[in-house]
């Protein structure tokens, strides 16, 4: 039930008339009976909305930016290789949310263009996604948008990226038609307004940072403004919206795996938001940003181990190409030798030796089998990669 605190405008419906691309039309009779009338949702427009949060929401949305805050000073000056880390962690659970899944392992090979492994390389577009939109993230605008969505599906169909969805979109019910869709976002040609205006809200700056950023992120996914990636592509908007807001200055903090934690929370206070109620989804934002500044602090301690244990066993001296590969192996913990060659720019069999020593101390271990295609892994980073992830699937 709304209440004072929480009042919001609901979407409303309009009637509209579904008629099947003539290709579908005609390839099955079930088709046919799909045709017709159906409602289509017309959300508010929230440029100029007046946002009241139920007053316990408010103040744990503004704890958890506070927590951001800290987490951020705290480590993001000092851990440089903890930022592409934790970036790939966000992307990671991110795509989780929508079923692409792919290890730790996996992800890094798709870095440096070492598997083909679809789910692998879908993360990896995101990874670029995100760079883009934090990069880009002080001109938050509907051009950028567009970009992120486009960097999304660089692997995927060309027709369907980098622009306003032509088409009419529904969520469940079947691919037959929106009849029976539990929800159907606007029609095609309203998400241009709609998508104008909720830059206009972001760009407002009397709001709480996180609440404005749950109420875009939750009106963003209502437009559903894309013909695919809808979620991915709001979920990186979201890291551009906490690096607009000055919440996250340097690192990346990884609230899709507190989104993870809890699904059926998430897509409950998305269907709360539509009806009426904005708490639920600040609630819920609150709650994936103190996971994961905990998670991620795991994370950090695990990889401080790591490097205590590396500097114990590396026993080549200071300055030479297998210590300087070391501090790479922290942010990109599988590699091949075009990686080393490029990186420490060195000639190939030198790269070979520097690798070769970081087997023999346990640093490194041969992951790839044929000799043309060689690659290596820093497992013990990989382990705790994963663990970051399990530790987001737990309560699933």
């Amino acid at each position: 039930m709304t209440t004072p605190d929480d009042a919001w405008r609901p979407v409303s419906y309009e009637e509209r008339h579904w008629e099947p691309a003539s290709d579908v039309r005609d390839s099955a009779s079930a088709h046919v009976t799909a045709s017709g009338p159906y409602r289509a949702s017309v959300p508010p427009l929230i440029s100029a909305a007046e946002v009241r949060l139920d007053p316990l929401v408010a103040a744990l949305a503004t704890e958890a930016t506070a927590e951001l805050i800290r987490f951020d000073t705290e480590h993001g000056r000092a851990d440089a290789s903890i930022r592409p880390l934790l970036l790939r962690m966000e992307c990671t659970a991110s795509s989780a949310i929508e079923r692409v899944t792919a290890s730790a392992r996996s992800v890094m090979l798709a870095e440096i263009d070492e598997t083909q492994e679809p789910h692998a390389r879908q993360i990896v577009s995101h990874v670029r996604a995100d760079e883009l939109a934090l990069a880009a993230a002080g001109s938050f605008d509907e051009d950028l948008i567009v970009q992120v969505q486009r960097t999304l599906m660089a692997t995927s169909r060309p027709d369907r990226r980098g622009r306003w969805r032509d088409q009419q979109v529904w969520l469940g019910g079947g691919s037959m038609g929106p009849q029976r869709a539990p929800f159907v976002p606007p029609h095609q040609s309203r998400v241009a307004e709609l998508m104008a205006d909720l830059v206009a809200f972001v760009q407002r700056a009397d709001l709480p940072a996180l609440a404005q950023i749950a109420i875009a992120h939750a009106q963003y996914e209502t437009v559903h403004p894309f013909l695919e990636v809808n979620g991915r592509t709001g979920r990186a908007l979201m890291q551009a919206m906490l690096r607009r807001a000055d919440v996250t200055r340097t690192l990346t903090a990884p609230m899709s795996a507190g989104l993870l934690l809890d699904t059926a929370a998430y897509f409950d206070a998305l269907r709360h938001y539509r009806a009426g109620r904005i708490s639920p989804i600040v609630e819920v934002f609150a709650g994936a940003a103190q996971t994961a500044v905990a998670s991620s602090r795991v994370l950090i301690d695990d990889l401080a181990d790591i490097h205590r244990r590396w500097e114990s066993r590396v026993t080549a001296r200071q300055g030479s190409a297998a210590r300087r590969l070391v501090p790479l192996l922290e942010r990109q913990p599988v590699i091949n030798s075009r990686f080393a060659v490029q990186h420490l720019r060195v000639t190939a069999p030198n790269a070979q030796l520097a690798i070769d020593r970081l087997v023999t101390d346990g640093v490194l271990a041969q992951i790839g089998s044929t000799r043309r295609n060689r690659t290596w892994a820093a497992v013990e980073v990989l382990d705790a990669l994963d663990a970051f992830s399990e530790r987001s699937r737990r309560e699933r």
